[in-house]
């Protein structure tokens, strides 16, 4: 069934042109709703029962419009208590939707406050709001909100489920305790360096088993070289004298102490991780099987499931979110179970949300932002964001470099031909466009191979090359097989 406009808009285009609105293509189209738009002036009142909220710190200003109270615009404190009154209030002046800003955290509890009361909230991004003019205070900016939200001209973000929300709030926390457990590897690492201890040197991460190892002795009181070589674990592969010869350094106290502090960091966040890990496990075994009986897809590239690489959880990760999800998205090159835990606790797997896959790119800032004058491109800006699936994406198409599949020669390619911060960003959304198919449409993903994309790639040339002597006229003729 259409909608109002999309049927005025249809019947507007049979009038003007003689082609259906079927047979339009984007830019047609385009064109012809500016024409419509243009022709019709006045702003139509979408939310006639809507309010606005400047969300603050300490309080908060709410505006009704005038007619329904005499006191259009009032402040509440930001108590739990005051914050159910000023929902009674709103209900009490027919209000059923209401517009504010994300300023900070500030808006968390007020969202979750007048969404149990049963109003509509509509989360704005500042950036859509803060250059129009009108605001000069608290009272001032909530009944701008108000207005522009009575007509309709604000954008609701995007705020997933509590139960997803909850599942991003393990994850992040995890993620913190990993970027903390970090700094302190790298503080430990410069008070070694300071002591003349190199032992990045000889080893790839101090964090390993020998690293430890050996910088647990030293606390201990051990300052023997050779003794601290002894702890070497086989699989390193520089010798025991080699090691032995770094180890070589001046011992200083206030150094050691510092080497001691933040080796109980680092220990402490080890600790927090494997509390969060197990935390996270049990509530996504809690969640309801979405799998439909289907078994987890056989892993067979080597590597993909080590769980002792970098700060993996310690527990089958993947098979929770299979079963969780019914789709898993590892089987996608460049996306381990880090990324892809990743993108389920950021955006769900609730692809509905988005219309299209073009909608889930360009929410992710993953699109292409044109300035377009005369139907020419005068130029290209950036797309800044922190969205976390994106930042993501960009770290797993990067990997692609050396990866010897479709999407590798795919993004060598693009990489040679358009630079590697292009390349990176085609990749993530070439990326992002298979995370949408699988999680709306339960598609599976197969790698057809570096060999089919070369010879794809290589038909696409010649085909070109047939197309651009023909233009000069003359033909191209394949040479006999040798």
């Amino acid at each position: 069934m259409k909608s109002k406009p999309e049927e005025k808009t249809k019947k507007a285009a049979n009038h003007s042109t003689p082609h259906h609105w079927d047979e339009m293509n984007r830019k047609q189209r385009r064109e012809m709703m500016r024409k419509i738009q243009s022709a019709d002036l006045r702003l139509e009142v979408v939310h006639p029962n809507a309010g606005g909220i400047d969300i603050g710190n300490e309080s908060h200003y709410v505006a009704v419009p005038p007619d329904r109270d005499s006191q259009p615009v009032q402040r509440f404190g930001c108590t739990t208590a005051e914050l159910k009154a000023m929902a009674d209030w709103l209900k009490q002046c027919g209000i059923c939707t209401v517009a504010m800003q994300s300023t900070g955290v500030y808006w968390i509890a007020v969202f979750d406050i007048l969404e149990s009361a049963g109003l509509e909230v509509y989360l704005v991004n500042s950036r859509d709001t803060k250059n129009l003019p009108g605001r000069k205070s608290d009272v001032q900016e909530s009944q701008w909100l108000m207005k522009l939200h009575t007509y309709g001209l604000l954008r609701n973000s995007f705020r997933p489920s509590q139960q997803i929300r909850t599942m991003r709030t393990y994850w992040r926390q995890r993620n913190d305790l990993v970027q903390s457990a970090g700094r302190h590897i790298q503080r430990m690492q410069k008070a070694l360096t300071q002591m003349n201890i190199q032992l990045a040197n000889v080893l790839s991460d101090i964090s390993g088993v020998t690293g430890q190892a050996i910088i647990t002795a030293i606390l201990a009181g051990e300052r023997n070289p050779r003794k601290l070589a002894e702890l070497r674990d086989p699989r390193v592969q520089a010798s025991q004298d080699e090691i032995a010869r770094y180890l070589e350094g001046n011992w200083q106290e206030d150094l050691l102490f510092v080497l001691k502090q933040e080796q109980e960091g680092y220990e402490f966040c080890q600790k927090q991780m494997a509390a969060c890990d197990e935390q996270l496990k049990q509530y996504l075994q809690q969640r309801e099987d979405c799998s439909q009986g289907a078994s987890l897809p056989e892993e067979t590239r080597k590597g993909r499931l080590s769980m002792k690489k970098g700060n993996r959880p310690q527990f089958d990760l993947r098979a929770d979110l299979f079963r969780m999800t019914g789709t898993d998205l590892t089987q996608i090159d460049s996306i381990d179970v880090m990324t892809a835990m990743t993108i389920l606790s950021e955006a769900g797997w609730d692809m509905s949300k988005w219309a299209t896959e073009d909608h889930f790119v360009s929410w992710l800032r993953l699109c292409p932002d044109n300035r377009i004058s005369g139907e020419k491109i005068i130029g290209k800006r950036r797309l800044p964001t922190n969205n976390r699936i994106t930042i993501a994406l960009k770290m797993a198409a990067s990997s692609l470099r050396k990866s010897k599949t479709y999407l590798g020669a795919q993004f060598r390619r693009l990489r040679t031909k358009l630079g590697a911060p292009i390349a990176i960003k085609a990749m993530a959304a070439k990326l992002a466009r298979l995370v949408y198919r699988m999680l709306r449409y339960g598609m599976k993903y197969v790698d057809q191979g570096t060999e089919f994309y070369e010879a794809q790639h290589r038909k696409l040339q010649i085909k070109q090359l047939k197309w651009k002597a023909a233009k000069l006229g003359f033909r191209v003729v394949d040479a006999p097989a040798a």
